[in-house]
């Protein structure tokens, strides 16, 4: 079975990666509720008009990070014949930790103030807020595991 990278990183598969993503993204902030998932809507809004294309540029910019951090969670997947998204579901707290510490480190060093502080003022429910995210990226990688030739 071809690596992780091999499946969701080929220039044919990339830009429509990124682009599900996004959705991915969307979907999840569209689906928070109660206060929580105002302020999320609210700091999720003011990336987006501080700079129009941010979310997919930064997926573009995080993805070989993200998959690479997911690699050893397909691997082991795949190793036990187990599909991908039982793997991650079952793992989710630890997919959220290994996701995270990506966008820590991409954070700390922003010189974006007011990106900082969105994330900043997020951050507390990220690892909850990912591993609500888990069985959406569980599918997305299906969907492209299930159309590469094994």
């Amino acid at each position: 079975m071809p690596s992780l990278n091999d499946i969701l990183l080929v220039p044919g598969n990339r830009p429509k990666v990124v682009a599900d993503c996004g959705k991915l993204i969307e979907e999840e902030v569209d689906s928070k509720g109660g206060l929580t998932g105002l302020a999320v809507k609210a700091a999720f809004a003011v990336v987006k008009a501080v700079k129009p294309g941010f979310v997919a540029e930064a997926v573009d910019h995080m993805l070989d990070d993200f998959v690479n951090r997911l690699e050893p969670f397909w691997a082991d997947a795949q190793a036990k014949n187990e599909p991908i998204g039982a793997l991650l579901n079952a793992r989710a707290g630890q997919v959220s930790d290994a996701l995270l510490t990506i966008s820590d480190e991409r954070a700390a060093k922003s010189t974006n103030n007011t990106l900082k502080k969105a994330y900043e003022k997020l951050r507390p429910t990220g690892k909850k807020h990912v591993e609500a995210a888990v069985p959406r990226i569980g599918r997305l990688i299906a969907k492209y595991a299930s159309a590469t030739p094994a």
